[in-house]
């Protein structure tokens, strides 16, 4: 055994083992999953979970799990502006999930995550009132998105899995007290790459 062999070897067994780290596995049955892959939300947990195609199927479609676990829609819907002051949450990046129970909750991204807030239900209601799309939104698994940051004016209805997504883009791209010079214009990429998706 050469001592080039030996190391191109290690070096081999390195790579795929990173390579296998950094292969996304369903966090049910631990399966690899592809990167466009379904999510379920786990109603248990209040958190969403990447699974591979059986699992969607079989624990959205055949109500296995005792309905823990809800299939998170890919519909994405950008509506015209949509006055959320009546919500009474005067953040300008932050989406609101309607909830199987009726309440509504506001998230908002920050350095260190999200920020939740009960948004009052009859408030929820008189703003679908005046724009009936909202009363499509899927509780639990899609949520109003609405960023007005630095002018803009985007208002969609996506799935929940895209709320979280923002989040963490917040999350990793912020710097000091302010944010930094890169958090806003990831923000904006973010809302390009919606529309193309949409």
């Amino acid at each position: 055994m050469t001592t080039d062999g030996a190391l191109a070897r290690l070096i081999r067994s390195s790579a795929d083992r990173t390579a296998a780290a950094e292969t996304e596995v369903c966090d049910l049955c631990a399966a690899p999953v592809p990167d466009e892959h379904a999510h379920l939300f786990d109603t248990g947990q209040d958190e969403v979970r990447c699974v591979c195609r059986p699992c969607s199927v079989l624990f959205a479609g055949t109500g296995a799990g005792d309905g823990q676990y809800r299939l998170v829609p890919r519909r994405r819907l950008r509506l015209p502006k949509v006055d959320t002051g009546v919500l009474g949450v005067p953040v300008g990046l932050v989406f609101f999930v309607p909830r199987a129970d009726g309440t509504v909750t506001a998230e908002g991204p920050s350095p260190a995550g999200a920020m939740r807030w009960e948004v009052e239900a009859t408030a929820w209601q008189e703003l679908a009132g005046m724009c009936p799309q909202l009363a499509t939104v899927e509780p639990e698994v899609e949520a109003l998105l609405v960023n007005t940051v630095h002018g803009l004016d985007h208002h969609w209805i996506v799935p929940v899995d895209d709320c979280y997504r923002m989040v963490a883009v917040v999350r990793r791209e912020w710097r000091g007290l302010s944010g930094g010079g890169r958090v806003w214009p990831a923000v904006e990429r973010f809302f390009e790459d919606l529309t193309e998706r949409s």
